[in-house]
């Protein structure tokens, strides 16, 4: 259980829902006029490295980051994206039951807090926690029945690693629904509620929801005629999601940025990219979207082709022409563009770029980023194997200082 995604993978084969919303839904939102595809050639292109002949167009320098802070966990805790001082962690239990913990990580000091210690769903023995998200205010965690695959989102207020008053349901669905991607974000928890596509609600809409601590009802804020493409990503006060639009025109995806502050009633900024082309991530940073093409198409022109971008409108768009491997993490003209077995280090602004390092002896296992969008601290994580025996020995984090 080193993988991001390996408990994920593993648990949920067939992936969980049908709407029994414990908390209703309360009026949507209507979407802006949507935006014409933006189909531009390589003309467009910032290159880091010229894609045809390997070589820099950017300057390569050594990297000036080192890590502010280093800690060391146990194995089997996996990070995720957060906003704030604490970092979600699903942790693995010591015993079947139960199989998986929902944790908290301090940044700054380190600690390593237990938030849930077990399945809040009551009578059901098969029911595991499958996902979690935190901000410094409120914590969320889904979970899933591992026999039936129905799911439940829960959540409560948070602060200084550990949970107060009382648990709210946020939503429940059963195996028709899949589990659901969801981020936190000051007192709001966003999530997507999308038909699984071997269930017999494919031809369902997908609905975004929103709610606020202490609110009795969800808000149902954006719709998709079809499965959103990305999970919920949110960045300085924004919340990037990439629904199906232009739907009587054939398959399109629209990169779309609304301000959480007014429950995602309003779109700040829209790319809607080429005709099939799908997105494996994307999120806003400052004024421009960071969004990753895991796969190259037969047509679309630049951005239908495999690479990171990062530009808005018909651009230019500064593009590293690498498989992705996560979602995209800066600030201030500097963005960490995750590649194999390094970060690519992109020096917007200055037009230079260099590599940031896995851990020694990590990349068995794998390092991922624990951040996504606008950060003042890039962490990572990765788990180390023993020089002696090559079996995962621990997980080190690292913090850097943007």
């Amino acid at each position: 259980m080193t993988r991001r995604g390996l408990f994920r993978a593993g648990a949920a084969v067939g992936a969980v829902a049908a709407v029994l919303g414990a908390v209703s839904g309360c009026g949507r939102s209507t979407q802006s006029e949507t935006k014409s595809p933006t189909v531009v050639n390589d003309k467009s292109a910032d290159y880091v490295i010229d894609p045809k002949t390997n070589k820099s167009k950017y300057k390569s320098v050594d990297t000036s980051l080192k890590a502010s802070k280093e800690y060391t966990l146990a194995t089997g805790n996996v990070l995720h994206p957060g906003e704030g001082t604490w970092l979600p962690v699903t942790t693995a239990g010591s015993s079947a039951t139960p199989m998986v913990k929902g944790s908290a990580l301090s940044i700054k000091t380190g600690e390593l807090a237990e938030v849930v210690s077990a399945t809040h769903t009551s009578n059901d023995s098969n029911m595991v926690i499958y996902d979690v998200r935190c901000s410094d205010s409120v914590y969320a965690w889904s979970e899933l029945d591992l026999l039936t695959h129905r799911w439940c989102l829960y959540a409560a207020a948070f602060s200084d690693g550990a949970i107060s008053g009382d648990v709210s349901t946020l939503w429940r669905a059963n195996k028709n629904y899949d589990p659901p991607l969801f981020a936190v974000t000051g007192e709001r928890v966003i999530w997507l509620v999308m038909p699984s596509t071997s269930g017999t609600k494919t031809s369902k809409s997908s609905i975004c929801y929103v709610w606020s601590l202490g609110d009795s009802k969800a808000r149902a804020a954006v719709e998709s005629p079809g499965r959103f493409a990305t999970e919920p990503t949110v960045s300085d006060g924004t919340v990037t999601l990439t629904p199906r639009v232009r739907a009587d025109k054939g398959t399109y995806y629209g990169i779309t940025a609304y301000k959480v502050s007014d429950s995602l009633s309003k779109q700040v900024d829209q790319l809607v990219l080429p005709s099939t082309v799908k997105p494996m991530n994307a999120v806003r940073i400052g004024d421009d979207f960071a969004f990753s093409i895991e796969a190259s198409y037969d047509s679309g022109g630049l951005l239908a082709t495999m690479g990171s971008y990062i530009g808005h409108g018909n651009g230019p768009f500064v593009t590293l022409s690498r498989e992705p491997y996560a979602a995209i993490a800066g600030k201030d003209g500097t963005y960490v563009v995750k590649s194999r077995s390094s970060y690519f280090v992109i020096d917007t602004d200055r037009r230079k770029y260099s590599v940031l390092a896995a851990k020694n002896r990590c990349v068995d296992y794998g390092e991922y980023p624990a951040s996504v969008g606008t950060v003042d601290d890039f962490v990572t994580f990765s788990t180390i194997k023993d020089q002696d025996t090559g079996l995962p020995k621990s997980v080190s984090v690292r913090v850097f200082s943007l």
